[in-house]
Order: structure tokens, then C-alpha cells, then sequence
């Protein structure tokens, strides 16, 4: 019998075979940020140890830094510290380290696959969660905790537990204004949050063959959030283009001797999955979410739903959700006003993602009463928009315009949401207080945020574009 990409990524790892499961991976390489390593690099410090392989670690500040004075230190005096600590953390122990300033700057899951530190057939971790967005380069990928992040900086192994495997087929094309975000948020809504718990899922299909990088990064970044710690998509031609020429990716011959292995990264013809599920985004309509996680989502055209319809095991959360969201059942999604919104994110930060927005903007202001901010991924996706004239387009509508970091998808930095306003977001979580402490958030694509802030309410961006 084949095997599966997963499994073949697995066994290239396995440093000893273990019990009940586990066993000990090599990890080929980590990336580093300011919340997750403090714990870590003093395990390491106050043992007198150094990183096995300093070469093979990245480091950069993403979560806690401010997107706006950046010239400035970070007015918050714990993120002050975090971030000081890292850049010396990085200087000690010979990490290579992005500064804030530098052009090399962004989210951590945004620089990687920039940089080319994100390749095919590795294994790669770092203490986050949304880890999973490198499996769309055919790489095992995934988050893991402070202690583990000091166990790879002094061994350069983990003991992992397999999972089984499951198969996404999506099949069709993808209408216009159907994004992959669109696909992650209605899969999960059919799954649950829990849906792929246990699991490694691997997305194939026609779909995905036609699919560019930056929405397979999507896609795998939301995997977490229906319960799997690992999304794989298999290396092609899109990511060979997508890699080739970036500064950490092979050059020369190297590149043609490392081409010719990731070719093999597929899952054989007679693979066994343990799961299969199919989607046809043939006539998938944008989505957005009405609850506190992100399974608890409908099409933009669709309605609020009443807790007394559903399962019985279901009735308290949606109406807790419904509770803390501050809606009625029955209310038609397009009736819901909002007050923020925000484009940016690991999960829809790239140039495409803001290409998108700045179609749905262009010629449009930002609806009155409503505040709309756009935070590049990178340093570079920043550089790049302003060259093709999209930073101009969204000032020019009304947006705030701000330099790389997670910003207000997660409350850690200076920018967040206040108690009770309600947010049209590109993040991946809507969980209670994520954004802000009562903070009400609501996930869609790029263009549903976009025509979200043009309209005041959300919206579906095909009748906006006149695609409906």
C-alpha cells in the first residue's frame, strides 16, 4: 500500500521509533518570536547550554509590537521588555534576528515562506499555534509550547504522537469573490472545530491546483482551527515558482537536486486515508461568522441562527455566542452593523490579500462612524503595496495604513477592540474578548472586509462589484 504525504514526511524524521505512538522527530528547523522563546532561551541560559544548530533557528517580534511609531520603542513597558529580550536573546545565543526596522521585518509566518526559510520535505515548528500555514509548502509543520521550544533549541528533536490521516478533496472552481478563506470557514462550519482533531489533513483537488500560494498559506493556517494541528498541501509548480530565487531557498544545482526531491512529495496513488471529505466550491458564496468560533459561520447571505433549532448538545453555545455577539436569532447577517474593520493577520496579511481589498476599495470611502485599518505581513508586502499604489488607495478611502505585526488579531499590542464594538475581520479567531476584551468580532475574507468597511454593515462584495 502507498503511502501518504504525512507519513512520508514522518518517517523521513524519525530519529527513534517510541511507544504508544510517539516518536522522537528531528525538527529541521524553528521560528522564533517574543511571546513563546523568553521561557526557553532562560531553560537554555541558566543549564549553560546553546542551541544545537543556531543556523536553523529564526527569530523575529510580531505579537506585542506597535504597527504605528515604529520608529519609537513600544510604549507598553511589558512589550518593551519582550521584544528587548529577544533582540538580546537572539544576540547571545547567535540566532539570526528580523529588528523592527529592518526589511526583513514581519509576521513570523509571513517572513518565513518569504525569506525561503520555509521549504518543502522539512520539518518546522515555533510556539504558535498557526504553525500549520508552512504545510502549504509540503512541509510537517506545526505550533508547540515554551517547554518544547527549548527541547528543539538544545536536541533539535521532539517526541510526537502520529496522527491519522485525513483528505480534504475540493473539487470545482472557485467563483469570483470566493477566496480560500472562504473554503476554511465553510469547511469548518461543516466540521466543527473539533472536526479534525487526531488528524494530519492534506488538501488536494482541482481546486487547489488552481489555488496560489497565498491562499494555500490561508487555508493551512486555518487547519487549527478545526482541530488539526497539521495542514499539507503537496508541492507543485506554483510552489516551486512561489520559492525559487528567495533568499533562503537552494540556488544552482542545489535547486535542481532539491527540485527533484520535493517532486516526491505526494501522496501515492494508493494511499489510504482514514478520512475523506469533499467540498464543491463551485458556487461557495462568501462567508462570515455570527458566533465566538470560527465554526460558528454561514454565507454572507444567510441568517443568524435560532438556538431552538439546533441539536440539544448545541442549544447553551450558540446562545451564549448569540449572548456575547449581541444578536438576535433570525437576524440576516447583511443587517449587522459594524464598527471596525480590520485586513491584516498571519492568516490574510500577503500582497495578494490586500490586492483583493484594494479592487473592492478603489473609487470608495470608508463608511461613516466606521474605523478601517490595513497591516501589511511583512515589511516587504508593506514596500511592495506602496510600489503598485495600493497604500495609496486605502488612504485615500480612509483606512488607517500601518507598518507589519499580528496587530489586533490577537490583544497583546496597542491596537484592539473596546467593549462592544463590533469588528469585520481577516484574523482567525472570533473567540471572546480575542481581539479585545468584549470585543466582537466577525471572520471573512479580504474583499468581505473591504466591502465591509465601504458599506458600514456586512456585505456580499459580489453584489457590491456587481458580480452577484
Amino acid at each position: 500500500m502507498g503511502h501518504t504525504l504525512y507519513d512520508k514526511l514522518w518517517d523521513a524524521h524519525v530519529v527513534r521509533r517510541g511507544e504508544g505512538g510517539e516518536d522522537l522527530l528531528y525538527i529541521d528547523r524553528q521560528l522564533v518570536h517574543e511571546v513563546s522563546s523568553p521561557q526557553a532561551f532562560r531553560a537554555l541560559a541558566s543549564a549553560g547550554r546553546g542551541l544545537r544548530r543556531p543556523e536553523t533557528h529564526l527569530a523575529v517580534a510580531d505579537h506585542a509590537v506597535p504597527t504605528r511609531a515604529r520608529d519609537q520603542a513600544p510604549s507598553d513597558p511589558v512589550a518593551a521588555a519582550q521584544v528587548a529580550e529577544l533582540e538580546g536573546n537572539a544576540r547571545d545565543f547567535g540566532v539570526r534576528y528580523h529588528p523592527l526596522s529592518g526589511a526583513g521585518h514581519g509576521i513570523v509566518h509571513v517572513i518565513g515562506p518569504e525569506q525561503g526559510f520555509t521549504l518543502p520535505g522539512i520539518t518546522l515548528v515555533c510556539g504558535d499555534s498557526h504553525t500549520t500555514t508552512h504545510g502549504a509548502f509540503g512541509a510537517l509543520a506545526f505550533g508547540i509550547g515554551a517547554s518544547e521550544c527549548g527541547t528543539v533549541m538544545a536536541s533539535q528533536c521532539l517526541m510526537q504522537k502520529r496522527a491519522r490521516n485525513m483528505r480534504v478533496e475540493l473539487t470545482g472552481t472557485l467563483p469570483r469573490w470566493a477566496s480560500a478563506k472562504d473554503v476554511a470557514l465553510a469547511l469548518i462550519a461543516r466540521i466543527g472545530a473539533d472536526g479534525a482533531r487526531g488528524f494530519a489533513v492534506e488538501y488536494a483537488g482541482p481546486a487547489i491546483a488552481a489555488m496560489d500560494m497565498a491562499g494555500r498559506m490561508t487555508l493551512c493556517n486555518m487547519t487549527i482551527e478545526a482541530g488539526s494541528r497539521i495542514g499539507l498541501v503537496a508541492p507543485d509548480a506554483v510552489t516551486f515558482a512561489y520559492l525559487q530565487g528567495r533568499p533562503g531557498a537552494p540556488q544552482g544545482d542545489d535547486w535542481q537536486r532539491a527540485a527533484a526531491y520535493w517532486q516526491t512529495l505526494a501522496s501515492d496513488g494508493d494511499a489510504a486515508f482514514d478520512r475523506i471529505e469533499t467540498l464543491d466550491v463551485s458556487a461557495l458564496a462568501p462567508q462570515a461568522t455570527w458566533g465566538t468560533s470560527p465554526d460558528q459561520g454561514a454565507p454572507v447571505t444567510g441568517h443568524v441562527p435560532d438556538p431552538a433549532s439546533a441539536a440539544p448538545d448545541e442549544q447553551a453555545r450558540i446562545a451564549r455566542a448569540l449572548g456575547y455577539m449581541g444578536l438576535e436569532p433570525g437576524m440576516a447577517l447583511a443587517d449587522i452593523a459594524i464598527d471596525r474593520v480590520f485586513i491584516g493577520s498571519c492568516t490574510n496579511s500577503r500582497i495578494e490579500d490586500l490586492r483583493e481589498a484594494a479592487l473592492v476599495v478603489q473609487g470608495r470611502s470608508v463608511a461613516h462612524g466606521v474605523r478601517a485599518m490595513v497591516v501589511p505581513g511583512s515589511a516587504a508586502t508593506k514596500a511592495q503595496a506602496e510600489s503598485e499604489g495600493l497604500a495609496d488607495i486605502f488612504r485615500t478611502a480612509g483606512f488607517a495604513w500601518r507598518d507589519a505585526g499580528c496587530s489586533m488579531c490577537v490583544a497583546m499590542n496597542d491596537d484592539r477592540l473596546a467593549p462592544g464594538e463590533r469588528c469585520a475581520s481577516t484574523s482567525n479567531r472570533n473567540f471572546e474578548g480575542r481581539q479585545g476584551q468584549g470585543g466582537r468580532t466577525h471572520l471573512m475574507s479580504p474583499a468581505s472586509a473591504a466591502a465591509a468597511a465601504v458599506t458600514g454593515r456586512i456585505a456580499d462584495v459580489r453584489t457590491l462589484m456587481g458580480d452577484a
